[in-house]
């Protein structure tokens, strides 16, 4: 499957695990994790951001049906969606750290631009 990455994990723990690295990327601006799941995490925020650029109660129930925290939800719509308003795309960058001591996975920091 080309869409995604399967990082190792079943259906329902990939997705509450990318759900939590989402929300815990809008509520904090950055988060350090493996090169992978980063990649998936770029594609998810940048389409939660999307949405959020346009204020409706519909694009608000999508981004709360993803997001777990609701007040983060309130930041992403009030805060971090209107500071990209003129920008298409591109609203995060990551950058690589190296290995990680324990098991040599490829490190890298997510962060919002």
């Amino acid at each position: 499957m080309p869409g995604t990455r399967k990082l190792g994990r079943a259906t329902s723990h990939r997705t509450a695990m990318l759900r939590a690295l989402v929300t815990f990327l809008l509520e904090n601006g950055k988060i350090e994790t493996t090169v992978t799941r980063a990649k998936e995490v770029r594609s998810l925020t940048e389409k939660m951001i999307s949405i959020a650029k346009e204020d409706s109660l519909h694009n608000k129930r999508l981004v709360m049906s993803f997001v777990t925290k609701e007040d983060v939800t309130y930041k992403l719509f009030a805060e971090i969606a209107p500071r990209y308003a003129d920008r298409n795309g591109g609203y995060t960058r990551i950058t690589r750290l190296g290995p990680r001591r324990g098991d040599a996975a490829e490190m890298a920091i997510i962060e919002l631009v």
